[in-house]
């Protein structure tokens, strides 16, 4: 299944299962039983007969899904699935990718979405074209990500960004929320330095304290760890 939606939007959502399965090369007999159970999976048995270009951005996802299953594969490649969908539609999608999975099929999923990326079982994280980290999203948050992660909530958090990116102590830090997430080699040197820091700056320290990293801190400190590496190499090369 594509990021982008290859059906025909001049079909009806039945045309558009009809087509598939006569694609597929399904019987006659096999072709009833799968567009029934397609429409039931994705919820569209209501919009059988409406006409595809009027469908919203998940409705046609999961119209999607349902003829990529039509011939029950038991391997599923899903191309950034839920790419330009509302967050109730890319749960739900979620939840007819775990319906498949429950089924025993094999499903193969790419996505930007870090957060999304936690439903998965086991992850590859894949940069320019090179696998650099492969794991379940615990293995990949314990033992990928060498450096801490402190949470830093307070008062101004552009302000303090700029405040604790300037100490010695501390790798990185990025908005995160309404707060901050900072990245330091040890995390009580960084604390102890952010208190006094923030306070000088007189923007108000409501908590802070370490915790696991996401897979968004994990993502980026394994990008800035190879790109470090791979200029050290041009440097030896030069």
């Amino acid at each position: 299944m594509s990021q982008k939606f290859s059906l025909y939007d001049e079909l009806t959502v039945e045309e558009n299962i009809d087509f598939y399965s006569g694609i597929y090369r399904l019987p006659r007999a096999k072709k009833v039983e799968r567009k029934a159970w397609v429409l039931e999976m994705a919820g569209l048995a209501d919009h059988r007969r409406s006409r595809t270009a009027v469908l919203s951005g998940g409705w046609k996802q999961r119209l999607a899904l349902g003829c990529a299953v039509l011939h029950e594969p038991p391997i599923l490649f899903l191309d950034e699935p839920t790419s330009g969908v509302d967050p109730n539609s890319r749960r739900q999608f979620w939840d007819l990718i775990y319906h498949l999975a429950a089924q025993g099929v094999t499903v193969f999923v790419t996505t930007h979405y870090m957060e999304e990326s936690e439903y998965c079982d086991r992850l590859g994280i894949i940069y320019r074209g090179e696998l650099i980290a492969l794991g379940t999203p615990r293995e990949l948050k314990t033992r990928h990500m060498t450096e801490a992660v402190l949470e830093v909530d307070c008062a101004r958090p552009n302000d303090a960004m700029g405040v604790i990116e300037r100490l010695p102590s501390v790798k990185e830090v990025a908005l995160f929320g309404k707060g901050l997430h900072v990245v330091a080699p040890d995390a009580d040197a960084a604390t102890a330095a952010i208190r006094p820091a923030l306070a000088a700056a007189q923007i108000p320290l409501l908590r802070i304290e370490r915790i696991v990293p996401t897979l968004e801190d994990v993502f980026v400190s394994l990008i800035e760890a190879r790109d470090a590496a791979a200029g050290t190499q041009q440097e030896v090369s030069r």
